[in-house]
Order: C-alpha cells, then sequence, then structure tokens
C-alpha cells in the first residue's frame, strides 16, 4: 500500500474578480477532501449567485494533479472552455483537495472561445496565485499498551514522531491513544519495541 504525502491544501475559501469585455467573472476556490464537499461548495457559491449567467466549476480531490477524482462543467459556456481550461490549471497547481468555481455575469459583448477559455482558466489562475495554504498531512490512530517503567521514555518519543495523545488510560498497563503522521507509524511502532523490548501492545486502529 503507497503511504498518502503531505501536500498543500488551500487554507480558506478565497475569491478574486476580473472584468473583461463587460463580463464579470468571480472566482471561487475552497478547500474540499471529497466529492461531496466538491459538490456542496459548487451549489454554495451557485446558490450565492443565482442571477449569474454562469456559475463554471470543477475540483480536484485528493493530491496535486491526481485524476482519480475530478469533475468539471461548463454550465451552459461553448463546450470545453470552461470547465476544462479550470481544470487544467488545478491539476497543475501543486495543489490538492480544492474546488474552483467561476461565475460570470455576462456584459453584452461575446469573447469567442479563446477568449472564454482565457477568462475561465485566468480566473483560477489568479485565485490560486494568492491563495494561502495549509500543509495536508494524513494520520493515523494508534492503540499503545505498556507498562509503567516505559512511560517517562515512551513520552519522550511523541515530539520525535509528531504524536499527539488523545486518550490516556492509567490501570494495570498505560493505554495511549494517539495520532500522528502516517508516514510515521512505521519508525514510530519499531522505536516503542525498540523502547519495551517488545513487550507493548500496538494497535491500529
Amino acid at each position: 500500500m503507497t503511504i498518502p504525502e503531505r501536500y498543500r491544501i488551500p487554507a480558506h475559501t478565497h475569491r478574486v474578480e476580473a472584468e473583461i469585455l463587460r463580463s464579470r467573472f468571480i472566482t471561487t476556490v475552497g478547500y474540499t477532501p471529497t466529492v461531496e464537499a466538491a459538490r456542496h461548495f459548487v451549489a454554495q457559491v451557485s446558490h450565492e449567485f443565482p442571477d449569474a449567467s454562469h456559475n463554471c466549476w470543477a475540483y480536484v480531490v485528493g493530491p496535486p494533479g491526481s485524476t482519480g477524482q475530478v469533475g468539471m462543467s461548463d454550465d451552459g459556456e461553448p463546450h470545453g472552455t470552461a470547465g476544462r481550461p479550470m481544470l487544467t490549471v488545478l491539476l497543475h497547481s501543486q495543489v490538492g483537495d480544492l474546488c474552483a468555481v467561476v461565475t460570470r455575469y455576462f456584459g453584452g459583448t461575446l469573447l469567442g472561445k479563446g477568449g472564454l477559455v482565457k477568462a475561465y482558466g485566468g480566473g483560477v489562475q489568479q485565485a490560486l496565485e494568492s491563495l494561502l495554504t495549509t500543509e495536508h498531512i494524513p494520520k493515523t490512530t494508534l492503540l499503545v499498551v505498556i507498562d509503567y517503567g516505559a512511560v517517562t521514555p515512551f513520552q519522550r518519543l511523541h515530539e520525535e514522531f509528531e504524536a499527539t495523545i488523545v486518550e490516556q488510560d492509567f490501570t494495570a498497563d498505560v493505554a495511549y491513544r494517539l495520532t500522528l503522521p502516517t508516514e510515521q507509524v512505521a519508525p514510530f511502532t519499531q522505536a516503542v519495541i525498540d523502547l519495551t523490548n517488545g513487550n507493548a501492545l500496538i494497535e491500529v486502529e
């Protein structure tokens, strides 16, 4: 199994505007970690601008550039002039789990297919250039049971492996439920085994 990688994701919902030949283009981008979240994001923006000529959209769910879960719509614009160029920009953005909606208020002047491609793709590009991002870190939850003698050295491992204690239970032994980056599970498990001479219970939840 391939361990998911860390990657950049939108830190918040972000919006930019541009006017092209009297048409108003409003680009909204946001964090959507699932297809359902992307659809909800599109519906939310479309509801915000119900009187717009078009609410075109595209999304990428997963790491940057992954095409396993993508979607797009021209929403009434000529085929291939909105959703496709928007998706292309998203796939080359080095940002994952994101959705973009470009809202257009038609200004009376036709842009032509080339103009539309440039306007929709350019709107997404403009939004991404000023988008603040954060890091997506796949996490795994572990249950670890150790004896009392190992508690202090075990606690020293937390910072090294970016582990966070969710719950702890002091009974006959000490049980910890903790989360840590998925990429750290294997080295952390080995460290605990070494620390306790194999006298530890470690389970992935």
